[in-house]
């Protein structure tokens, strides 16, 4: 086949690209198409590796022809020390960019990145490192991870360099000293500085690279500190100069549309931002509290990249999501996820609805707040200041004709009463509970005023739901435990003969903790007939969860005495997550 200019190829859709490149055909284009279409949100490149069509290798080779931009390999490439000098290392490492070529006189660079989308890097070299030109080419993400290791990993880690132009800024120098009698002006010009702005640029993304699900911004009397939540634990970075921290805090406030003259009230707002090297969308939720010694700011990490919205991907196990899949396909009733906050609850039901979004089916959903857009549902926010509740929402769902519906937390019993309603009227209804686990859910439901009868007659299934760390896959080891640990799980050295049990050493992939990342565990009640006249009767939530498992249903220990037996976690993550059966 004749070679194919970029020309032919920039700007074309990418299953054409594909096609015009040999790669497919345009049957196994329409294809992947077909599969797209019953599975929102999967990219065509996906699907056509999943068919077998083509390789990772391949999907880069169109993106850089759609793009229109050079496609190159960095192995054996010779890169000067000047180039590699010529971005700082925090830039590269949260950018996942390689600079490759840099002409001093010309203030030009050119640069590696991993997909060709990566906008946020091209323009924020431009207009903070004030280069002239930047040229992006494309690499494998495997030899950019390589160089970045190579040659940056060392000098990545702290912000003493940004803290330092941060530090010498003569305009954040002029805040210094004027206590209450600010002018609005002034720290409107600091929060814009180059310094502030990159500062602030770098510590999102390097949240965002790590998988951090918080950062917070904390005044203390003397001192700054921020903080970012990894896998559920708080790991705190060096603390920037206490001075920084009015214009840190001024310049998140524009990012999120707030009003910067504000200092005594709580505040909330948005970011949206792009992956750097991606491009994928990430939502930042702003909270702003005001605090004796200044304002905490509190931003929630929203990375749907890092988020599986497909319960193929959530943890189910194969009976778990046989049964799931089940539930889900019926026309009515109720299924209720449970859980503390940051359990995973959104995601669970996000991903449900995911696999419900055809375009035979309407889908409405009532949250607060809307984490996630995803096209094709309906999504309606809460607004309590306006008296838009989620009693209000679901009365006017009702007259919108909905197949499915998603209450984001049942708080009270109006919410209760309507979504028992909507199910007897023939729609599928999801939502959220914060109990300890299934089986109490009836109690909580009860105790809002719901008649048992209605209960019995709507709720299908109460999935609860726990995130435990997962052992860390670079430095996994097999131990033994001790008698003492085994204790805590009601187990005696007899019960696990013959088992392996691993933990994490720790190691710099892990930041020494031993884990890296989460996974869910689950505990899924399945309503039938002798659960329905047990509740009917009043029994007990200690009767009802015996019965539960005697018709099969896996509590959380279980579940987590599963991922312990498989290598996935340890025994500690199981005994802080789960309680003690008895």
């Amino acid at each position: 086949m004749a070679k194919v200019s970029t020309n032919e190829l920039k700007g074309r859709k990418f299953g054409r690209v594909l096609v015009k490149l040999g790669k497919v055909t345009r049957e196994q284009v329409h294809e992947a198409l077909a599969v797209q279409a019953k599975q929102s949100g999967r990219k065509v490149g996906e699907i056509l590796v999943d068919l077998g069509h083509i390789e990772e290798a391949d999907i880069r080779t169109a993106l850089a022809g759609q793009a229109g931009i050079e496609q190159i390999s960095l192995r054996d490439r010779e890169i000067s020390d000047e180039t590699f000098a010529a971005i700082p290392a925090t830039t590269a490492i949260a950018y996942q960019i390689v600079p490759i070529k840099f002409d001093p006189v010309k203030n030009a660079i050119a640069i590696a990145v991993k997909t060709p989308d990566n906008f946020a890097a091209v323009d924020d070299l431009r207009n903070q490192l004030n280069f002239k030109r930047v040229k992006p080419v494309l690499a494998s993400a495997e030899e950019i991870d390589e160089l970045l290791q190579e040659r940056y990993a060392a000098k990545g880690s702290g912000f003493s360099e940004i803290y330092a132009d941060a530090g010498d800024s003569a305009t954040i120098a002029a805040l210094e000293g004027r206590g209450d009698s600010l002018d609005i002006d002034m720290v409107m010009e600091a929060s814009g500085d180059n310094a502030i702005v990159r500062l602030v640029q770098e510590t999102l993304m390097i949240a965002i690279r790590d998988k951090a699900s918080d950062v917070h911004f904390e005044p203390f009397e003397d001192e700054f500190k921020i903080r970012y939540r990894i896998d559920g634990v708080l790991y705190e970075m060096a603390p920037p100069d206490k001075r920084l921290a009015l214009p840190i805090v001024s310049r998140i406030k524009v990012m999120s549309k707030l009003d910067i003259a504000e200092r005594r009230l709580p505040q909330d707002g948005r970011i949206e931002m792009s992956l750097p090297g991606t491009g994928a969308p990430i939502d930042l939720r702003v909270a702003v509290l005001p605090t004796m010694f200044g304002e905490s700011v509190v931003l929630r990490v929203l990375d749907r990249s890092n988020v599986q919205l497909s319960l193929d991907r959530v943890g189910l196990r194969d009976d778990d999501l046989e049964k799931v899949r089940g539930l889900i396909s019926k026309p009515n009733g109720i299924m209720l996820v449970t859980g503390p906050t940051g359990s995973g609850k959104t995601t669970t039901l996000y991903a449900a609805l995911t696999e419900l979004n055809t375009p035979d089916r309407k889908i409405l959903t009532a949250e607060d707040p809307v984490e996630y857009d995803i096209d094709g549902l309906i999504q309606c926010q809460v607004n309590v200041d306006q008296e838009l509740t989620f009693g209000k929402l679901l009365r006017s769902f009702l007259r919108q004709d909905p197949d499915t519906i998603l209450v984001g937390e049942i708080r009270d019993l109006e919410t209760a009463q309507i979504a028992i309603q909507a199910s007897l009227t023939g729609h599928l209804v999801f939502s959220t509970l914060h109990t300890n686990d299934a089986p109490s859910s009836i109690l909580r439901l009860v105790d809002l005023g719901i008649e048992s009868f209605l209960l019995t007659a709507t709720v299908e299934a109460i999935v609860a739901q726990r995130l435990v760390r997962k052992i860390c896959d670079k430095c996994k080891e097999e131990y033994v435990p001790t008698e003492e640990q085994l204790m805590e799980l009601s187990l005696l050295p007899a019960d696990v003969e013959g088992r392996t049990f691993f933990r994490g050493r720790g190691c710099s992939n892990c930041m020494k903790t031993g884990y890296r990342g989460r996974m869910a565990i689950f505990e899924i009640l399945v309503m039938d007939d002798t659960l329905r006249e047990m509740i009917m009767a009043q029994a007990s939530t200690a009767v009802l969860r015996d019965e539960a498992k005697r018709r099969g249903m896996r509590t959380l220990r279980q579940s987590g005495l599963l991922g312990i037996y498989e290598g996935q976690t340890t025994i500690d993550e199981v005994v802080r997550e789960t309680i003690a059966e008895e």
